[in-house]
Order: C-alpha cells, then sequence, then structure tokens
C-alpha cells in the first residue's frame, strides 16, 4: 500500500517483517533510524502491530506507519490505528517521537495525515488518549481538531467525529486509500500517496503470509 506524504514528513505502512525488525532493534537492509529510534514505544507499537496480525490478519492501512523526515528517509518515530474500524466506524489512534524530534511540529502533522486518511476512509469517529500530565500529547490533538471527552485516574481522552464521509464505500466493498484534501483542523495540505518499500518476509511464524492489506467488513457504519 501507498505512504502517506505531508510537507514535511512520509508515514511509511509498516509490514509484519519490518515490525519484527524494529521489535529487535535491528535495522532492515536500506533502513534510516535516528540515533534514538526505535525507543521503548516504538518497540511497544510494533509489537501490538504483530500481536493484531497474528490474532486477526493484517490490518493495514489501519495498523501501525513509521514516520520518516521527508528530506532524507530517516526514522524519527511511530504513529498509526490499533486496529481496522469497529462496528460504530471508530477507530483509535496512537504516535510517539524520538526525544531530539520533539517541539518541532511533527506529531502534529502526523496526526493530521492520519485524520484525513481515516475520514477520506469514510471513519466515523478517532479517538486517542494521553498521560494526564503528558500536555504536549493533549495539544496535539487539541490542535488537530480532537476535542476533549473526559478522563479517569490516569489519561485524558479526545475524539472527533464527523459525518457520513465514504462510509458507504466498506458498506459495498469499494473503498481504497485515498489523497485529497483534510477538513481537520490546521491541515493545509493534501496528504499525497508515496512509494512503500518492501523488506524480506517476517519471521514472526503467525505474520509471516500476512498479505499486505486485508479485506474490510462489509459493514454500513452509523452515522455519528
Amino acid at each position: 500500500m501507498d505512504a502517506l506524504v505531508t510537507p514535511r514528513l512520509v508515514l511509511h505502512p509498516l509490514t509484519p517483517a519490518e515490525a519484527q525488525h524494529i521489535v529487535e532493534g535491528r535495522p532492515w537492509p536500506g533502513a534510516r533510524w535516528a540515533p534514538d529510534y526505535p525507543n521503548d514505544g516504538d518497540r511497544a507499537g510494533a509489537g501490538h502491530f504483530l500481536e493484531h496480525c497474528a490474532a486477526t490478519g493484517n490490518p493495514q492501512p489501519f495498523g501501525a506507519y513509521e514516520i520518516r523526515l521527508r528530506e532524507d528517509g530517516q526514522a524519527i518515530g511511530g504513529a498509526g490505528f490499533h486496529g481496522v474500524p469497529d462496528e460504530r466506524g471508530q477507530v483509535t489512534i496512537g504516535y510517539g517521537l524520538t526525544p531530539a524530534m520533539r517541539g518541532k511540529g511533527y506529531a502534529s502533522e502526523a496526526l493530521r495525515a492520519l485524520l484525513t486518511f481515516a475520514r477520506g476512509e469514510g471513519v466515523a469517529s478517532v479517538k486517542g488518549d494521553a498521560d494526564l500530565g503528558n500536555t504536549a500529547s493533549q495539544y496535539v490533538m487539541a490542535a488537530a481538531g480532537m476535542r476533549f471527552v473526559g478522563e479517569d485516574d490516569r489519561l485524558r481522552h479526545y475524539r472527533i467525529d464527523w459525518p457520513a464521509g465514504r462510509a458507504d464505500a466498506y458498506a459495498d466493498g469499494s473503498g481504497d486509500c485515498p489523497g485529497g484534501r483534510s477538513d481537520v483542523a490546521g491541515a493545509d495540505t493534501a496528504v499525497e500517496p508515496g512509494p512503500s518499500p518492501q523488506v524480506p518476509a517476517a519471521r514472526h511464524p503467525s505474520c509471516a503470509d500476512a498479505p499486505g492489506r486485508t479485506a474490510f467488513p462489509r459493514r454500513r457504519f452509523p452515522r455519528p
């Protein structure tokens, strides 16, 4: 599948093979990693992606992405969805950057690209959360148009909802990866599809034969 390209970033959809390399902290041939990448969060995210592959198949394009600098291809963090939309058309997002790359607006740029993509795919709602003390991540979600919806003893929760969108495309099986402009807050450019390089088959036994993209359930999402 294609990468998501923004003015400064490329969000590369991970394959199971690449995720296995990230878990092991071992770059694949041709990979360009920042000195402090992957960190514990990146390895955990790649591990969850592999677990999802093993349990229900490869969720891409609603899976894990590696955040790369567009100018040199260096990987600086990760972002993505926690799986395909549920029966209500809702997905959960997550993201993180290496410490040296924080405070430059890259997290906001990556999140807006994910929201652009999700809305174009007919997703009805996207949710995310951040630790109570992580004000920087809370700001990123708020700046991207996600609204605060509540908190518990550990997390603050955010969500964005959209009208009909392209939900019917899933009901008839015609959905595909779009480009196009976003209506999320602060978006000022199209998300362009880009090439997605591959690596050899995954060593993870339950994901080795997972396809690059699975068929989506033929269901009609309710309108918020």
